[in-house]
């Protein structure tokens, strides 16, 4: 079923699988016995190699243990290309793999549920599995996903985003492929592991559970069964990302992040997106910035333009974010939830507008170092009126674009794009 056909005003909504979890301290320490469990012999481990810590070797030395043999494929990259979902077929293939391990963040579990798609239909290029469900064989190999950050819940929902580097170079392509057949076997999601995560990633990734808890709560879908999740997820983002942030080895702090991470993407997984997705992706196409980068920025912008529709969505939001709003009318409380995004994207330190994005603003950036000569020729986002264009035209293609509250056209979309690009917080606060 395609969004189009969701967002028509018939009474059937669709609901996607979850998978099962293992969730709180130590509980990455039973990959082996669960793998065992379900029948893995030799597994592809999947992720960026998390340089820095010792957490992929502990978790490949706990599984070799147990007795399963381990490959390992380690280049996947920020944003993750088709050609890191290619290379891992490929590895899996030819050492004759029955399973996968992603370890890592959103980029991992991506790359890895692209891979086991490619897997199940012989290899086909990813590229070709983009939008709803183009998957054909439903038995692909079984995936654990062992989390190492609170960003994208990509362990518990039914898409994946690749970025696309057979395009023209001047004009790249980052999809969203959702497709119930990728959903992983099992999620791990042990707190302990995000200790090491840095300070900027931390909280970069926490705007990512913002963005998915606050737009299935406001989008057009307007779906029941998320709406609840949704909401508790702004709640817990909102009293424990500070935390997280500034005090990492904190658990009450990373504990929290954990279950609003969770749960905000169980809250996308049926209640949809909007266009805070879309224009992190488009930006991402073009500079291969931090996903959750990317959503910290656009996310006051596309607060500020969807209001209109839904006062009163955004006024239970400020509630949640532990806002008074005793005295206040539905508008104004709607308000006081921006300022409050406002007030955490500067409480934990995220760059306010795409312009300020350098080279050494955050630990992830990969500016001018991507796959592409448009990557390579753009150390700096540019901003100009060209930019500005093909960054809102690539929006308005996007997958996540149909369930913004908010009518989209190029028009009404351009001005938000450039004001993330170049604009001033503070004019959405007067």
């Amino acid at each position: 079923m395609q969004v189009d056909e969701l967002l028509k005003p018939f009474p059937i909504k669709e609901f996607h699988p979850f998978p099962r979890a293992l969730m709180g301290p130590g509980s990455h320490e039973l990959i082996g016995p669960e793998a065992l469990k379900m029948g893995f012999k030799k597994t592809l481990v999947m992720t960026s190699g998390l340089r820095g810590t010792d957490i992929v070797h502990k978790i490949v030395e706990s599984m070799k243990y147990h007795g399963l043999e381990v490959v390992v494929y380690d280049k996947v990259e920020s944003n993750p290309k088709d050609y890191n979902v290619m290379d891992a077929v490929g590895l899996y293939q030819q050492n004759h793999c029955d399973s996968f391990v992603s370890i890592g963040g959103g980029s991992s579990h991506d790359a890895c549920k692209g891979a086991r798609v490619s897997v199940a239909h012989d290899g086909r290029n990813v590229n070709e599995f983009e939008g709803f469900n183009k998957s054909e064989n439903p038995a692909n190999p079984p995936h654990i996903a062992v989390s190492t950050t609170a960003g994208t819940g990509s362990e518990t929902s039914w898409a994946y985003v690749i970025t696309d580097t057979t395009t023209d170079p001047d004009n790249p392509h980052k999809y969203v492929a959702f497709d119930d057949a990728s959903v992983t076997s099992l999620a791990i999601d042990d707190p302990v592991l995000y200790y090491d995560c840095p300070i900027d990633f931390t909280a970069q990734c926490g705007f990512d559970v913002l963005a998915h808890a606050s737009e299935p709560y406001v989008s057009r879908l307007n779906f029941e069964p998320s709406l609840g999740n949704a909401l508790h997820a702004v709640k817990l983002t909102s009293q424990h990302l500070r935390q997280a942030v500034w005090n990492g080895q904190d658990l009450a702090g990373r504990e929290g992040m954990m279950y609003a991470q969770y749960i905000a993407a169980q809250a996308f997984n049926s209640g949809g997106l909007g266009i805070i997705h879309s224009i992190s992706h488009a930006v991402s196409a073009f500079y291969d910035t931090h996903h959750g980068l990317n959503n910290a920025v656009a996310l006051p912008r596309v607060w500020a333009f969807n209001m209109p529709a839904c006062y009163g969505r955004f006024a239970d939001i400020a509630e949640a974010m532990g806002v008074d709003t005793r005295g206040m009318t539905r508008p104004q409380a709607a308000d006081a939830a921006l300022a409050a995004s406002i007030r955490l994207l500067r409480d934990v330190g995220i760059p306010e507008r795409f312009a300020d994005v350098t080279q050494s603003s955050y630990s992830k950036n990969r500016l001018g170092q991507g796959p592409t000569k448009y990557y390579e020729n753009s150390p700096a986002i540019i901003g100009d009126a060209a930019d500005v264009d093909r960054i809102t035209n690539h929006v308005l293609g996007d997958a996540c674009t149909p369930g913004n509250p908010k009518e989209c056209t190029f028009e009404t979309v351009r001005p938000v794009v450039e004001h993330s690009i170049n604009g001033d917080l503070d004019d959405l606060l007067t």
